[in-house]
């Protein structure tokens, strides 16, 4: 491929990336749900909020001290945003009672309560938690750590998940991507899993899939093994991992173990596993562990010249995302925007 076809093929993956991202806005608009920002001394989260409020993206809830928040951003235009300071709210006191009942038989105090309750992300997890606002969104100027420990002690898992997970976007084009977008999990969150992990983050995926995305989901489950021609405990634990799938949503078109190149090349997939519904046209990539997964994406960005969106968090109860500490704002707004689509009806 010239230099001149490589780079009007670049172009496209840009305007595919463009027109999901604005597809992802469109459904967010119709949705009108309320996201708290938790990071109100972030700037980037500022003009996010802003930007998401402009657009009507979302509702927007912005921690922080109001005062301090408009002297640090002169140029933004804070109307039509609702800035609340944790340690001066008027819910303070009910949302430390609830964090204290959550979290007395670990052994928390209601004084440790009331303090940890001034946590701009801990507040927000309560205001989640209450039904102040449907999703959350933090960690552009945080730690990972510090944005899902009060999501795992406060929000929790959602029935019948056995652990949280992530998935990435992966927008762009190759001749094996037919919706000219890839979804890839578990990316960002989870080092290992057991099978029933596995099977969930899978099921899980899917549905992101589906509603974020719009794609009819077909889910291979990756090893480096296709229908057994390996043998080791990694591949039997992907082999459990989609037998519990089929059990537990047998309406999904999933199968595995699949190489990579049996899951998407369909020459190779005639080869491997033939009658497969879903090798050679796989759209859901699952990793089996987050160091294939994170080393994945990585590549197919790097060389494969797609664009990754994410990683976001699915399996919580109710909605909450974690930001990279790199993010740009508009990875924020697109972050809301998602966060809004996994509101449960």
């Amino acid at each position: 491929m010239s230099f001149g076809e490589k780079f009007k093929s670049a172009m496209r993956g840009l305007a595919d990336s463009g027109t999901v991202v604005g597809d992802i806005k469109k459904k967010a608009q119709a949705r009108n749900k309320k996201i708290v920002l938790c990071e109100g001394e972030d700037s980037r989260v500022v003009k996010a909020a802003a930007e998401c409020v402009r657009d009507k993206l979302a509702r927007i809830v912005l921690l922080g001290n109001p005062e301090e928040i408009a002297g640090r951003n002169p140029d933004v235009n804070l109307e039509g945003i609702e800035i609340i300071d944790p340690e001066t709210s008027d819910k303070l006191e009910s949302y430390a009672q609830l964090l204290y009942e959550l979290r007395k038989a670990k052994g928390m105090t209601e004084e440790q309560a009331r303090e940890q309750a001034k946590d701009a992300t801990f507040f927000g997890a309560l205001m989640l938690k209450s039904g102040d606002v449907d999703g959350l969104v933090s960690g552009a100027c945080h730690s990972t750590a510090n944005t899902l420990r009060p999501g795992l002690q406060i929000i929790k898992t959602a029935p019948g998940v056995a652990a949280v997970s992530s998935f990435n976007l992966m927008v762009g084009t190759n001749r094996y991507c037919e919706d000219n977008m890839l979804v890839f999990a578990d990316c960002g969150l989870n080092p290992t899993y057991t099978a029933e992990g596995l099977a969930d983050c899978a099921i899980a995926t899917a549905k992101s899939a589906q509603e974020i995305a719009g794609l009819t989901p077909r889910v291979a489950m990756l090893s480096f093994s296709t229908k057994g021609s390996a043998k080791h405990d990694n591949v039997t634990l992907v082999q459990e991992a989609t037998r519990i799938a089929k059990e537990k949503a047998p309406e999904l078109l999933l199968d595995g173990e699949l190489q990579f190149d049996a899951a998407l090349v369909p020459e190779v997939a005639g080869l491997k596993a033939p009658g497969s519904p879903v090798a050679g046209h796989a759209n859901v990539l699952i990793f089996p562990d987050l160091q294939s997964g994170n080393i994945g994406y990585k590549i197919a960005e790097r060389l494969g010249g797609f664009q990754a969106i994410g990683p976001i968090c699915q399996g919580f109860a109710k909605p909450l995302n974690d930001l990279s500490r790199g993010c740009k704002t508009e990875d924020i707004v697109c972050a809301v925007a998602i966060t809004a689509l996994q509101v449960r009806e």
